[in-house]
């Protein structure tokens, strides 16, 4: 398997962070002090970074500042949402859940949902960019 590394950007110039491999470690702890020290959190209501991407799959690390929202959105792959700071409410269909740290739920694709935080929060996205072309198979 080849291994992949981010694209460098002008908020994260190494361009050198491992996000695809046949093993990829991933230190939650350091990201999350890493989201808070960048521009994008200290000069807008959110930050993210991708920590894996490949074929089928993404798991992105979410900042949101008490009081962003994501506004009402879909996904096109199944998603799992974990809460490791903070809290904050999700939303379909009129029904909101609260999340706390040690939280999570799981959306099935194409639902509209929107995700407020309630304090300033963040959490793990896992997320599925291609459907298995067997829906029985898991």
């Amino acid at each position: 398997m080849e291994e992949k590394f981010n694209e460098s950007t002008s908020q994260r110039p190494e361009g050198d962070r491992l996000i695809d491999a046949a093993l990829v470690t991933i230190d939650l702890s350091l990201f999350m002090a890493q989201i808070k020290e960048e521009i994008s959190w200290k000069e807008h209501d959110r930050n993210a970074i991708t920590v894996f991407k490949t074929n089928g799959l993404r798991i992105v690390l979410i900042a949101l500042h008490e009081g962003a929202e994501m506004t009402k959105h879909t996904a096109g792959g199944i998603i799992s949402l974990q809460v490791l700071e903070g809290r904050l409410q999700f939303t379909i269909d009129g029904r909101s859940v609260d999340l706390n740290k040690g939280q999570m739920l799981t959306l099935h694709e194409n639902i509209p949902h929107s995700v407020l935080a309630i304090k300033e929060t963040l959490f793990l996205l896992t997320l599925t960019t291609t459907l298995a072309a067997d829906p029985n198979h898991l």
